[in-house]
């Protein structure tokens, strides 16, 4: 369906452990460096980036703003040197932040939006996306390694400033999206799972494969594409969990989130965290779902 045509190409390098990456109007591309807790530009077209905000602890995922800013989830920090990872052997040790919501104007300036004292403080938040009415949904699994009880949770930041916890008790939720219908989705272990408004679950699909699921996007037919971790690409999902295709990142490294954007929207941009690239396959046969931004 798409692998067989489809060829990556390296946009940019040299952002470390990189992660939620955003489309931007002005034809760039913002991501996060969890490693370095900052957040670089990408200019796709120059092979060009530049680090324009400094978070500190662990920026993971990323949503935009109305202004051109953006929304981050901060996880706090990770130190990669406790991991037995050959790989991430000299990461840089984190610069602790308390896990939160940051805001990010578009000069790069940071600010904390939240700590989430309302719901008792949080994990380690990972990845968000922004619902049509400006509520702010976002995924708060903790660090690893996953420990004997199920703490993860997902909120919702609604735009009276108000903090719910909307489902509960998840072993490790991940990447999270809203779907062509509108219907909330996470990566949850291994799989997808839907999460309905009275915070149950069911499985799309409840192994994904090797590598399992990192950060996600959607198309406008509702098919989910997956970063695949240690499988190195990006894993074809349809709507009702049957496995499409997987479209592959050549070599080595470890696969995270991806976001489409580009002429038409047709153009898959994913985070290749380690080596620490910023991959594009451009000419996608079905266009990205439009994200809706934080409207502040």
């Amino acid at each position: 369906m798409y692998g067989v045509y489809m060829k990556a190409e390296i946009v940019a390098e040299g952002i470390l452990f990189g992660e939620g990456p955003v489309w931007c109007a002005d034809g760039t591309v913002v991501v996060t460096s969890v490693a370095n807790g900052a957040l670089y530009r990408v200019w796709p077209q120059q092979h060009r980036s530049e680090r324009f905000a400094i978070t500190g602890g662990g920026p993971n995922g990323a949503a935009p703003a109305a202004d051109g800013g953006f929304l981050v989830t901060q996880n706090g920090g990770i130190d990669f040197s406790v991991y037995n990872i050959d790989a991430f052997k000299g990461l840089p040790k984190p610069d602790w932040r308390t896990p939160s919501l940051q805001r990010v104007t578009v000069a790069g300036q940071v600010s904390t939006l939240t700590l989430g004292e309302s719901v008792g403080g949080f994990n380690a938040p990972n990845d968000l996306v922004i619902a049509p009415d400006g509520t702010v949904y976002f995924t708060d699994p903790g660090h690893h390694p996953i420990g004997e009880t199920p703490i993860g949770r997902v909120l919702a930041l609604r735009p009276n400033g108000e903090l719910d916890v909307i489902a509960a008790d998840f072993w490790y939720c991940n990447g999270i999206a809203l779907d062509h219908r509108g219907e909330l989705v996470v990566v949850e272990g291994r799989g997808l799972q839907r999460i309905f408004s009275d915070g149950s679950k069911e499985w799309v699909i409840d192994d994904l494969g090797e590598g399992g699921g990192d950060g996600f996007c959607v198309d406008v037919e509702g098919h989910f594409y997956v970063a695949s971790t240690i499988a190195h690409g990006i894993r074809v999902i349809d709507s009702d969990g049957t496995v499409l295709d997987f479209l592959e990142i050549p070599g080595q490294g470890m696969t995270t989130n991806c976001c489409f954007g580009g002429p038409g929207g047709r153009t898959l941009f994913v985070t290749d965290a380690l080596p620490g690239n910023l991959v594009a396959f451009e000419g996608m046969p079905v266009p990205g779902l439009p994200v809706h931004p934080w409207p502040g």
